[in-house]
């Protein structure tokens, strides 16, 4: 399943963000589940739950391959759908409607990670009011975020503050633009890596990537922005790079593996995951985000973590499913408005070894997308 919601304002040629893209990435995932011998429907959703719930009351599928994502600033409706799909007694690949849900409230998220014993960045701090900002003690410069969004969205060139002039005023276009509270952190120096985790009980991190800022002007701050993730034509994106496996020494590795495991289990995420983590001055990890349903294209992010472990993209895919099968420990089948599909015994049935030699499985397997 995915969203097809369109606003107002149609997408940019070249925005990679968009729904062009979007439909091509969940073209793919689709092509990948079929290659392993699964019945794949693709299930849209614009703003018609009625009608969605039917189609899948109709589909009765083993799973839902669950790529449903917010388009609009703050809303929690990844969470609300995630949450409906269990309610309705189908296994859904990804993490729970709780850990999405979270994962929303950054502010939340590093308070959690915080008393978990999980490092977070100094000065993290929640400002509601342009006035909040005279209220703490900074140390700068400071990264400012918006504190309910992902993709980066709001994060820009004018993120990374110097003074409290610079931090009112990124505040300011915060709240007023995308209507919610601003995150404020200490702007760490080191290097940034993406650590991509698979698996259900058994979690396995992936190679990491490293983001390399290095041929960016020094206009530009370091960052991972919306323009460096989205926006082809512009610097951020031209001279930003990820390095994919990054050259680091085996124990720092094993330090930043470690950091990013505990993160995605302390905010209750299963199945596929990225921690995205940065060194301090004193060459330590600390948690930048936690993104529990990232996105899931064939050869970049997760996905190309996983090629360089050996996996390919059918593969990936299958590995989800089988995390999606296991279920989220404590997570009772209770459906409340259909019984469960599968074998009729109100559990799912067996997903088999992904085939080999181009072979078909005999299961049957019908999901949607979204990024």
């Amino acid at each position: 399943m995915y969203n097809t919601f369109q606003s107002d304002q149609p997408d940019a040629p070249e925005d990679r963000g968009g729904s062009k893209d979007l439909l091509a990435m969940i073209r793919r995932i689709a092509r990948g589940v079929r290659k392993l011998g699964h019945q794949v429907t693709v299930l849209p959703l614009a703003d018609d739950l009625f009608s969605f719930q039917r189609k899948l009351r109709r589909l009765r599928p083993d799973v839902v391959f669950n790529q449903y994502d917010d388009v609009v600033h703050g809303a929690l409706y990844e969470m609300r759908l995630a949450a409906l799909v269990r309610m309705m007694g189908y296994p859904l690949t990804g993490s729970p409607a709780l850990a999405l849900g979270l994962c929303r409230y950054k502010f939340t998220t590093a308070c959690l990670l915080a008393g978990a014993g999980i490092p977070i960045p100094p000065d993290t701090e929640l400002l509601n009011t342009v006035s909040s900002v005279d209220h703490h003690a900074w140390h700068f410069p400071l990264i400012v975020q918006a504190s309910q969004e992902h993709a980066a969205i709001g994060t820009d060139r004018n993120s990374v503050v110097h003074n409290k002039t610079q931090l009112r005023n990124k505040v300011r276009d915060i709240i007023k633009n995308l209507n919610q509270p601003a995150l404020a952190q200490h702007f760490l120096p080191g290097r940034e890596f993406n650590v991509g985790l698979v698996g259900g009980s058994r979690l396995r991190v992936l190679p990491l990537a490293e983001v390399d800022y290095t041929a960016l002007p020094p206009e530009i701050p370091p960052i991972m922005s919306y323009a460096a993730k989205n926006l082809e034509n512009t610097e951020e994106y031209k001279k930003t790079k990820v390095i994919c496996p990054a050259e680091v020494d085996p124990e720092l590795a094993r330090e930043i593996g470690s950091v990013a495991s505990r993160a995605f289990r302390a905010v209750g995420g299963w199945g596929y995951g990225r921690v995205d983590v940065r060194l301090d001055e004193e060459l330590k990890p600390h948690v930048l985000d936690v993104n529990c349903n990232p996105c899931l294209d064939e050869g970049i992010g997760l996905a190309r973590s996983a090629e360089k472990a050996g996996m390919d993209f059918p593969r990936l895919l299958h590995h989800i499913l089988r995390a999606a099968l296991e279920g989220v420990p404590h997570d009772i089948n209770l459906p409340l408005f259909q019984p469960l599909g599968g074998n009729g015994l109100g559990m799912p049935s067996p997903l088999p070894p992904p085939p080999t030699h181009g072979a078909a499985t005999t299961a049957s397997l019908r999901s949607g997308s979204t990024r």
